[in-house]
């Protein structure tokens, strides 16, 4: 089984970032950590801050993996366009977010990526990525 973690803009920052928010580890670190949880799964991890990057390697994996895990970041409020390379692929997606963007400001609530997911995890801290991939193993069973 083949799963994918996309994480879109200031994903990056992980660590620094707002810790009240976002909490005090790097993602890489997490990414280790999940990696040996899921031992018999092969995780890829990639990070990009640029919206067409993110569509070109949805693109890539979009028909020969099992699961794409992505938090689209501020993307997750705009873009037509990640919405769509989602759609126009045959691996299912689960949308992420590590804060509950419904308690957030306004402009965070709406979610134009998710209706291209098959499932949105919001406000468990890392723990949702977890959860994501779960999902994936217990649907592929």
């Amino acid at each position: 089984m083949k799963i994918i973690i996309i994480n879109g803009p200031n994903l990056n920052l992980l660590g620094k970032r707002e810790p009240e928010i976002y909490g005090s580890l790097t993602f890489e670190d997490y990414f280790s950590s999940l990696q040996k949880k899921f031992a018999a799964v092969e995780l890829e991890y990639f990070q990009s801050n640029h919206e067409g990057t993110l569509i070109d390697k949805i693109h890539e994996i979009g028909f020969s993996y099992q699961g794409i895990v992505i938090n689209p970041g501020a993307f997750t409020h705009y873009s037509y366009a990640l919405y769509d390379a989602l759609k126009a692929v045959t691996t299912p997606a689960i949308e992420i977010h590590i804060s509950d963007i419904d308690k957030r400001e306004d402009f965070r609530k709406v979610s134009v990526t998710s209706a291209a997911c098959i499932a949105q995890i919001k406000g468990k801290g890392l723990s949702g990525y977890e959860d994501a991939i779960h999902t994936f193993i217990k649907n592929t069973k």
